[in-house]
């Protein structure tokens, strides 16, 4: 059906937008001193070593981070059972445009020296925490849009994700180390949800056999969840301070990831009447506690408090997947495909709130010298310990604020019918954007479909 074609829709979308970028790139970007030739041996001629360079303290990182997004992420989404192709498919395109665009507006808002954007590994890892953030929007929007939709989805939340980043790291200084759980997992889910309720399909139960999967597309959503489950540390790690603040975030992420998965595969035999596992809360709940742990991950929480924070994490996204999201749908016309909220948006909100009580509790009795690191204003008596918990209480009520207003006008810019998205007889189907191999009687069926639909238009 031609309301689905891409040929002219996608080509010029994606061409407009690259060609922005690489003259917003040529205007404004440059590289920092770690990356700079000139600069960098400048240093060296004043004492400073090659291994000082930055690229060795966090590229390991970035390397983990990067493939969570490109992979983690791609191949969590793939449990549909017709739409493997899209998922990794627009899950490529969207991160590799949003990677882009990110380093532009966080370079623009909290970036400039002298009018330029320098950059180097550390804004990778940003640029890539923030396409995170849109990804995960796109797990809530999953099936139901065009690729175009989903390019300019990332281009108004990724700008939106900048001005959030901005406000929580600026006027309400929360400790860069510890804003990861509201402003990538929190604002992301929220953000997707708001847009899948304005773009909510009344009919889409038209489309409900596929919007499923089947033995094979579970088993590569687990890779996906391997992977994600492996990098975590990383993820919450990559740009804390060098030395113990990096280490223990590692070590917190890594216990909190461990606590919920036993709590995700006893919480998963529980709700179920035979008493058998579901791959559905495996796949995501097993991944909440990295979630929940974000914020916090940096701070004094010990093992023992990351490991209640991951059991918590995944009872919470366990029984969400259960009884919540069908609550969602039926209540609040939500239709969430992957279930963001479970997996991403609750567990950020108890991140945040275990954020906001342990940042309450700080001291230079329990931090000593490392508290400059972690909460540099309660170090140097500018703020109170409750101060700043204060202050990461209101930076989850901003972040909450922004998304739902963004993903609420963004859903609306989304419903004008220019975009192609597909009709609700068939959504969660790859062959509407993709040529799909060995799928002639699909192609077919697909066609009487259209055609169906066809008419009804011009009927």
């Amino acid at each position: 059906m031609s309301a689905t074609n891409m040929r002219f829709r996608l080509a010029i979308t994606c061409i407009i937008l690259e060609v922005i970028l690489i003259i917003l790139f040529g205007l404004f970007v440059q590289y920092n001193e770690d990356t700079d030739a000139k600069h960098w041996h400048e240093k060296i001629n004043n004492k400073t070593s090659n291994a000082e360079n930055d690229f060795y303290y966090r590229y390991p990182s970035f390397q983990d981070v990067h493939v969570m997004i490109f992979i983690g992420f791609g191949f969590l989404m793939t449990f549909l059972q017709r739409y493997g192709f899209s998922s990794v498919g627009f899950n490529f395109l969207i991160a590799a445009f949003a990677l882009q665009w990110a380093t532009l507006m966080q370079g623009f808002l909290h970036g400039l020296h002298h009018g330029k954007i320098e950059i180097g590994v550390e804004s990778m890892i940003n640029a890539d925490f923030c396409t995170g953030s849109v990804l995960i929007s796109f797990g809530a929007v999953l099936g139901k849009t065009s690729p175009v939709q989903l390019l300019v989805m990332a281009l108004i939340e990724v700008t939106l994700f900048a001005v959030n980043e901005f406000i929580l790291l600026g006027p309400l200084q929360v400790s860069k180390g510890c804003w990861g759980s509201m402003t990538i997992h929190t604002f992301g889910a929220y953000f997707g949800l708001m847009v899948a309720r304005v773009l909510y399909r009344p009919h889409l139960d038209k489309s409900k056999h596929k919007n499923g999967s089947v033995y094979h597309s579970d088993v590569f959503a687990m890779i996906g969840t391997i992977f994600l489950w492996m990098f975590w540390p990383s993820f919450n790690s990559a740009i804390t301070a060098h030395g113990d603040d990096q280490h223990r975030t590692a070590m917190n992420t890594y216990y909190s990831l461990a606590s919920c998965t036993l709590a995700t595969f006893a919480m998963s035999a529980l709700v179920n009447n035979e008493g058998k596992l579901d791959m559905v809360h495996i796949q995501n709940a097993a991944l909440a506690g990295g979630v929940a742990v974000g914020t916090a991950g940096e701070m004094m929480l010990t093992p023992f408090g990351s490991m209640i924070v991951g059991f918590l994490a995944g009872v919470i996204s366990v029984l969400g997947f259960k009884y919540l999201t069908p609550l969602l749908e039926s209540k609040l016309k939500i239709q969430d495909t992957c279930g963001v909220h479970n997996l991403h948006g609750m567990p950020g909100v108890l991140g945040a709130i275990v954020g906001a009580i342990t940042a309450s509790f700080a001291s230079k009795q329990v931090y000593g010298e490392g508290l400059k690191d972690v909460f540099p204003d309660v170090y140097d008596n500018s703020l109170t310990a409750s101060d700043q918990g204060l202050r990461q209480a209101i930076s989850l009520a901003v972040t909450l604020g922004m998304a739902l207003l963004g993903g609420l006008l963004t859903g609306f810019l989304l419903k004008i019918p220019i975009y192609g998205a597909p009709p609700d007889t068939i959504c969660f189907e790859d062959s509407i954007y993709w040529e799909v191999p060995g799928e002639e009687g699909g192609h077919e069926e697909l066609a009487d479909v259209r055609t169906e639909e066809a008419e009804k238009l011009n009927g």
